[in-house]
């Protein structure tokens, strides 16, 4: 396309990288195609293979791209500054929220990433999804150890059990969302999961 002054108009990458996140983000890996994306970013097929090298090279930098900006919602697991039950429900509330935001579609793209992706010959195409899945794992299991230490947590705590139901929690928040969940909703659900983080009996009764 020409501008004005008779000169290509400057493919803007950073811009076609955002489309190109979003559509893998709505649609997942298999289901979204080389012609959906180049008609997306509205480039040609040369212009495609010369700025991203590959469909698989492009999903990659959208993971990317994703965790470095709405899926950053989940580093406060890593916050030191931070109670151990603070944490979790900051994590919880603010995934919620960003996951019912307009300007981008509903739910987590690192969840339902590699739910779409279905089960692709490279393992590598996933790979990166089930690594941020997993450091979400650890940071989830790491807080609530970390609440039986602090005892804001009871001393009998199943801290598998425990983190395994936060974790199916926060990956559950994707389907409500994709499904139409209000943030309301949303939000309303994070308080009601929040009560299975009961005290230490020490720290009941100190209060009392």
């Amino acid at each position: 396309m020409m501008t004005k002054m008779g000169r290509p108009r400057q493919f803007d990458r950073d811009a076609a990288l955002t489309k190109a996140m979003h559509l893998f983000w709505q649609n997942g890996y298999d289901a979204t195609s080389l012609s959906q994306l180049k008609a997306e970013l509205g480039i040609s097929a040369p212009s495609f293979y010369a700025a991203f090298e590959s469909k698989h090279a492009l999903f990659q930098e959208t993971i990317a791209l994703y965790l470095q900006s709405h899926g950053s919602v989940m580093d406060c697991l890593w916050d030191a500054e931070l109670s151990p039950r603070a944490a979790i429900e900051l994590a919880l509330r603010s995934s919620a929220r960003m996951q019912r935001e307009t300007g981008h579609p509903a739910g987590c793209m690192v969840a339902l990433g590699v739910m779409s992706a279905g089960a692709p010959d490279d393992a590598t195409v996933t790979e990166e999804l089930t690594r941020a899945r997993a450091r979400n794992r650890a940071g989830i299991l790491a807080c609530v150890r970390r609440g039986v230490a602090e005892k804001e947590l009871d001393p009998m705590t199943d801290f598998t059990a425990l983190s395994k139901v936060l974790e199916s929690f926060l990956l559950g928040l994707s389907t409500l969302a994709r499904d139409g969940a209000t943030r309301e909703e949303m939000d309303n659900a994070v308080t009601q999961i929040m009560r299975l983080w009961r005290p230490s009996t020490d720290t009941e009764l100190i209060a009392k």
